[in-house]
């Protein structure tokens, strides 16, 4: 059994936790992304994979109800022993370690491209490490805390989204399905790795002050998510034109240059200097998940060592390979791939053996 005394986590930042890693870089090329597959019709991919991501999260909330005072490593120990459970341990631990990795160096990248242009990449994934190192050493309860006060911080670039609508002409938008639902299904494949993250879930369950809360909160965490993506999404629909929108590489950040306000002149800049911190609630509970398995593995409790070499090890990596836009298209098509399998496969299977364990005791016992 963990102790998890001092280190609970409310209804609130569970829910905001699940949403700070939905919501990442990807976001900012989303528009043109699900343009490309079914034009403006792309909107509607957002809502089944809204579903989709949905059913999968209660599979997860399900599957934790059966060892409820553990995470996911303690529930593979349950089950299938104790090697295994540190193979699956080292497994998450790599694979959300790679997630970790790959949006913090995304992070840097779209800082340096947007905001700090002359400033390296090596140099502002060190000022980076130095905020996440004292952030991720601590518990998640601080990390939930930090999602919250973010969440309430940058609510409203939203509201400046909703207003763009103003600028455009909704007609884009229109007829529904202009090639059918053939189009639509294409988009799954991007409209279902969007929220990838509620897979932390996993780890974030046995935290929860209120464990009967679970399933409603993944919901009302999917469904902000899908809210933010659907405004962005029709924002730049209405804004850009079927054919013009898929010329932008960002059309999420292009969006607001047709925003004019008196007393700001480059809005767009002022938006992502704020999303930065967005971006971070994606990467800290991504990296805290990691070398918590990590300590797990060696039945450690405190984590800060594997959380410093981590960053050394991400600093060092960007020193002997400086990433490009080629490279990180190639990382995040592979990440991709396997993010289908740990995010919807893994925990559908999982249930599926959770299951046939219990019918099986339960006749084993009669």
């Amino acid at each position: 059994m963990m102790n998890v005394q001092g280190k609970q986590i409310s209804i609130v930042q569970y829910i905001l936790l699940i949403h700070g890693v939905q919501v990442g870089v990807g976001v900012l090329t989303l528009p043109r992304d699900v343009a490309e597959k079914a034009g403006t019709d792309g909107w509607i991919g957002i809502i089944i994979g809204w579903f989709i991501a949905t059913i999968t999260s209660l599979i997860i909330i399900q599957i934790m109800k059966k060892y409820p005072n553990g995470t996911i490593l303690d529930l593979l120990k349950h089950y299938f022993g104790k090697w295994a459970a540190k193979v699956g341990g080292g497994i998450l631990a790599v694979y959300f370690g790679l997630l970790a990795l790959y949006s913090f160096i995304t992070e840097a990248m779209f800082i340096q491209a947007w905001v700090l242009p002359r400033v390296s990449i090596f140099l502002l994934l060190i000022l980076l490490s130095i905020p996440s190192y004292l952030l991720v050493r601590n518990n998640i309860q601080i990390i939930g805390r930090y999602s919250v006060v973010v969440f309430l911080m940058t609510i409203w670039i939203l509201v400046l989204y909703v207003y763009s609508f103003k600028e455009g002409q909704i007609l884009n938008l229109l007829p529904l399905l202009k090639e059918g639902w053939q189009p639509v299904v294409k988009t799954l494949k991007i409209s279902i790795i969007i929220y990838v993250g509620f897979d932390i879930a996993f780890y974030l369950y046995p935290f929860l002050e209120k464990k009967e809360n679970a399933s409603i909160g993944v919901v009302i965490a999917n469904t902000i998510t899908m809210i933010a993506y659907l405004i962005i999404t029709l924002g730049a629909f209405v804004v850009f034109s079927p054919d013009e929108i898929t010329k932008f590489n960002e059309p999420t950040i292009t969006v607001l240059k047709v925003i004019e306000l008196t007393f700001i002149e480059r809005l767009e800049i002022v938006v992502f200097a704020f999303y930065i911190f967005v971006m971070s609630t994606k990467v800290l509970p991504l990296m805290f998940v990691s070398v918590f398995s990590t300590s797990w593995i060696f039945g450690k409790v405190d984590h800060s060592k594997p959380l410093f070499w981590f960053l050394v090890i991400s600093v060092i990596y960007v020193l002997l390979f400086p990433p490009s836009v080629r490279m990180d298209l190639i990382l995040a098509k592979e990440i991709h791939r396997i993010s289908y399998l740990f995010s919807y496969v893994f925990p559908i299977c999982l249930w599926g053996y959770v299951l046939i364990h219990g019918l099986m005791k339960r006749r084993s016992l009669n």
